[in-house]
């Protein structure tokens, strides 16, 4: 096999793998049958629900994942120590809000790890082709490519958790203000919920809309503010529900119990906020330091330095 039949198999495997994807990507207009609706509640009692719902799909990525699970396992399992464990992506990825699991992060990362191989790949073959390298030292570039890739979606996966946390810390107070206004109006706790699920358009009341949406299947008020709390992990968060929940439990009021939380909650923030400011202090002396200060003493000695110039 020649060098431009090889080149030809791999371009026309990545141009199939592409086409693949783009169809699997395009809407299906046929309506959902009626069992294929009604199979993931069912998954408990019925082996017919279990068969649909556990039904392979036409994803090329899951295709894809399912024949190189065995090589990329090992190199996953290879390189724990630096990737993230499967534990610490399941709270990433409750924190960010996204509807993605574990399995379905992997496949991601494959696909990261596979576009930062292939980008190392091709200088590493022109290195090669023109002795600037090593062979060693070419097959070890795909391989660090990779692992630039697998790294690199996890980072934007724990930036965009962090991120969506921060911008729910920031909520937190004003939503807990509203909800104890609506308890002092006279609403229930969750009327109150339900409320700030349908006025706000921030990431609390996206929470809150699943609460009430676990709420009214069947699951607990208690149980959902616990597991709200367990999917943000924040702690002035966790604090305000287990102070809810205790309420609940003896009767307080808790429209007072809310209302000291959320002025607690504005304290924590501009206290963090004062740090904030302290930590940037050295850094807000860059500027001032090699730019201001610099033009200041230009603006002030070369004007003089010219009309000296030129009165000698």
């Amino acid at each position: 096999m020649t060098a431009l039949s090889a080149w030809g198999i791999v371009l026309g495997a990545a141009l199939g793998l592409g086409l693949w994807t783009l169809v699997g990507l395009v809407p299906r207009m046929s309506v959902r049958r009626l069992g294929d609706r009604i199979a993931p509640y069912l998954v408990d009692v019925s082996e017919e629900a279990r068969v649909r719902v556990d039904r392979p799909s036409g994803d090329p990525l899951a295709v894809l994942w399912g024949l190189v699970t065995p090589v990329f396992g090992r190199f996953f399992s290879a390189v724990s120590v630096v990737l993230a464990s499967n534990s610490t992506v399941t709270a990433r990825l409750a924190q960010r809000g996204s509807a993605l699991d574990v399995s379905a992060f992997r496949r991601r990362q494959l696909l990261w790890a596979v576009v930062g191989s292939a980008v190392l790949a091709l200088p590493a073959i022109v290195s090669l082709l023109s002795g600037l390298l090593s062979p060693l030292a070419v097959a070890s570039l795909p391989l660090v490519g990779a692992l630039v890739g697998a790294l690199g979606c996890e980072w934007e996966l724990a930036r965009g958790a962090k991120r969506r946390v921060a911008r729910i810390e920031a909520e937190l107070p004003t939503a807990l203000g509203f909800l104890s206004l609506s308890l002092s109006a006279g609403e229930g706790i969750l009327d109150a919920l339900r409320r700030v699920a349908n006025v706000g358009s921030g990431e609390f009341s996206g929470e809150c809309r699943r609460v009430t949406a676990d709420v009214g299947s069947g699951v607990p008020l208690a149980r959902a503010l616990a597991d709200f709390s367990d999917r943000i992990a924040l702690p002035a968060l966790s604090r305000t529900i287990e102070q809810l929940t205790g309420a609940l439990e003896r009767g307080s009021p808790l429209a007072e119990t809310l209302r000291a939380q959320s002025a607690d909650v504005r304290v924590e923030g501009k206290r963090r906020l004062l740090e904030a400011a302290g930590r940037k202090e050295v850094a807000m002396l860059v500027p001032l330091v090699f730019l201001i200060l610099p033009l200041s003493v230009a603006f002030a000695i070369l004007p003089g330095l010219m009309v000296l110039r030129a009165g000698f």
